[in-house]
């Protein structure tokens, strides 16, 4: 079911949408060669505590996982793309970390990520990486009233292609806003003008997620998700509102 946001809902959205700017800007900041990933979910907690807020994540367990999911952010390296577990890995020079957060502020909940390139990394990473951040913006720009589901997967299916990249298989964006998965569905991939028309009050976390190779995914026994061929990664994620003038970045 479709959970439309009212103008009063998508005001309490945009503060939970600066809540999380905030954070992800600092972890970025703090994203080092040196720094411990689990050191990241730690400041990330202290953080969001400052800021009267929640993570959406610690203790979350979506349908068919076996646990709930252990720390307040996701911090996937390299291959591996989504869902990550922050470890006692120290981050090293080439490596590409996304930080993916999902803030609850007063039951408002946005999600957004960014992908953070440490030190000097790889050509391959830097296209990758490129490319998604683009693939975004490309896709918002289509998340207006009228246009349909399919524009949104179409720009980031076309950004990839002419790039080079890979849209990741069985991962998507999705609604968000009451809960942190709502309907409806948001692929990476689709035709223009097919699927949902697009209008006001909806309320979407768009994420492409890439890679420089495979398609592929494998699940990890921390049940995150990595390209099947080893090759490198790369997610970008924002919450987005359809209002009457146009899409609105919540989480910018």
């Amino acid at each position: 079911m479709i959970r439309l946001k009212s103008k009063e809902d998508i005001k309490y959205l945009r503060i939970s949408g600066k809540i999380l700017s905030d954070v992800l800007r600092a972890l970025q900041q703090n994203a080092r060669e040196g720094t411990y990933v689990s050191s990241l979910d730690s400041f990330a907690r202290e953080l969001l505590k400052r800021y009267k807020a929640s993570s959406a994540f610690l203790g979350y367990r979506p349908e068919g996982t076996a646990k709930a999911y252990p720390a307040a952010i996701c911090a996937s390296l390299n291959d591996v793309v989504v869902h990550g577990v922050p470890s006692r890995r120290m981050l090293k020079e080439g490596d590409l970390l996304k930080i993916d957060i999902g803030v609850n502020y007063k039951g408002y909940i946005t999600d957004g990520a960014v992908t953070v390139p440490i030190g000097r990394v790889s050509k391959d990473a830097k296209q990758v990486l490129e490319t998604t951040k683009y693939a975004l913006a490309e896709a918002v720009e289509e998340c207006k009233i009228g246009k349909h589901l399919g524009d949104i997967g179409s720009a980031i299916e076309s950004t990839a292609k002419k790039n080079k990249c890979s849209v990741v298989d069985g991962l998507t964006g999705h609604g968000v806003g009451f809960e942190l998965h709502e309907d409806p569905v948001v692929y990476n991939f689709g035709k223009k003008g097919t699927g949902m028309i697009i209008e006001e009050g909806l309320v979407l976390a768009i994420e492409p997620m890439l890679s420089i190779g495979s398609s592929d995914i494998i699940q990890l026994s921390d049940e995150s998700y990595a390209t099947s061929d080893g090759s490198l990664s790369a997610h970008f994620e924002h919450t987005v509102a359809v209002t009457e003038n146009g899409s609105e970045v919540l989480t910018r």
